[in-house]
């Protein structure tokens, strides 16, 4: 039997490695923890722009990206669509105020290798 479970979570990973990546909201700051990159984090209040990255390599690839900027307008975070704990993150910068709800409605209906702007920092 666990020859079996190593065996499906082996499966699983390759099947959809975008679970790898771990967020979490915590404290007013979104926290990533992702293979192969040192973890990073990023206060919702320091943000300066939100996008969305999208790309051709679907459905074999990770073609959708969230693109969090902070400082100097450089992205202080990204992730792929399907990270584990996305939701809550998403639902967090989808109520920022002035979000574009159509810009991510057209980002999450794109094929081609686009960047979709979804809000930008008051004042900037």
């Amino acid at each position: 039997m666990a020859l079996w479970n190593l065996f499906k979570k082996k499966r699983e990973e390759r099947l959809n490695p975008e679970s790898r990546w771990v967020l979490s909201l915590r404290d007013g700051a979104v926290e990533l923890t992702a293979p192969e990159v040192e973890s990073r984090r990023v206060q919702l209040s320091e943000l300066t722009g939100v996008a969305v990255e999208t790309n051709d390599t679907g459905p074999w690839g990770a073609d959708v990206w969230w693109l969090l900027f902070g400082k100097d307008d450089k992205v202080a975070l990204a992730f792929p669509q399907g990270s584990t704990g996305e939701k809550d993150v998403v639902d967090a910068l989808m109520a920022l105020p002035g979000c574009d709800h159509q810009a991510m409605i057209n980002a999450m209906t794109c094929t081609s290798n686009q960047v979709f702007p979804i809000w930008r920092a008051p004042g900037l």
